[in-house]
């Protein structure tokens, strides 16, 4: 026995290096966003939270080989890769085109439109997951290539359609947005985002484990916890990205009481298939084909029966021969 496991070893050597040399290719890459050297800091005491998207046009950077480094004459500086006709980018496949668009302080701004029209992208571009290919994205007037990341990442919190949770204690990953958090901060946390009652019918209460990603938790509860951990961030700028689409409707009550909480006195720009959530928005953005083709309130987009919001209105809620929700006739064309 003792000679077979030293035959062993060879191949237990040999799997182990396969391993660490595809660990060690990922831990030298370079990240695509980077901050500059003389980038400036957001002083959190002045942020008012005006968010603009000026003439952005974006592509998903192309897949890069591990062992590869990125020719950065053909993809520029963020990996996308760069088709100029003249000033101006051209080609298939472009997420975003030519967009524009103001959020001011304060407001609530809902992007609508269908699937693969460029909703996700555009947030994504607020909090610099990724960097536009043209164009700007300012917040407060900075360019945020401009700005430190740290300052970035505290000005801005997200909730997603399917929020991350470590495998750790509920009150570990409410506190993971501000570490060091008193007991009572995280429990005000908690009750605004309307989780906190659910956590204490667990028997181990904050110290319940959530599993890996959360899999001990319903969806609602996992909403929830991410609302409480955005609400202890205390962003000035908050991202809602689907976070009520896959929830029944009593949980999405809930989660909608928690989200008005999250929202008061905070610049918040939302996306939701469900247009019911956000029919009380200052302003509602129409995205089709990666472009702004309408902007206005709720009455206003619905005053045009042609218009991308009135027909995505319509499809959802009216009903054969009968009305929308709101009284409006149903049998507007989609």
């Amino acid at each position: 026995m003792p000679l077979m496991q030293l035959m062993r070893v060879s191949l237990d050597v040999q799997t182990s290096l396969a391993l660490f040399r595809r660990i060690f290719e990922y831990l030298d890459l370079e990240p695509a966003i980077t901050e500059r050297p003389d980038a400036v800091a957001l002083d959190p005491a002045r942020l008012r939270g005006r968010v603009e998207l000026r003439g952005v046009w974006f592509r998903y950077p192309e897949p890069r080989a591990l062992s590869g480094a990125v020719d950065r004459d053909r993809f520029g500086d963020s990996g996308v890769r760069i088709e100029a006709d003249g000033d101006r980018p051209t080609g298939p496949g472009w997420a975003l085109q030519d967009v524009s668009l103001v959020v001011e302080p304060g407001q609530l701004a809902a992007i609508v439109g269908p699937s693969g029209s460029g909703k996700t992208t555009a947030t994504y571009l607020v909090p610099r997951f990724y960097d536009v290919t043209e164009g700007a994205v300012l917040i407060d007037g900075h360019d945020v290539r401009d700005l430190t990341l740290s300052s970035l990442a505290d000005a801005v919190g997200m909730v997603t359609q399917e929020p991350y949770l470590f495998h750790g204690t509920i009150r570990d990953n409410i506190a993971y947005a501000r570490p060091g958090a008193t007991a009572e901060e995280i429990e005000r946390a908690a009750r605004d985002a309307n989780i906190h009652d659910r956590i204490m019918s667990f028997p181990e209460g904050y110290e319940t484990i959530t599993g890996e990603r959360g899999y001990r938790l319903s969806g609602g509860e996992k909403q929830r916890l991410a609302i409480a951990r955005v609400l202890l961030k205390d962003p000035r700028i908050l991202v809602l990205d689907e976070a009520t689409s896959a929830l029944d409707t009593e949980t999405e009550r809930l989660v909608q009481e928690a989200l008005e909480r999250a929202t008061r006195s905070r610049t918040t720009i939302a996306i939701a298939h469900r247009l019911s959530t956000i029919r009380s928005a200052d302003v509602i953005f129409g995205l089709q084909d990666g472009r702004v083709v309408e902007r206005g309130t709720h009455d206003e987009l619905l005053a045009d029966p042609t218009g991308l919001y009135a027909r995505l209105y319509v499809e959802q809620f009216s009903r054969p021969g009968g009305r929308a929700d709101d009284g409006r006739r149903a049998d507007v064309p989609i």
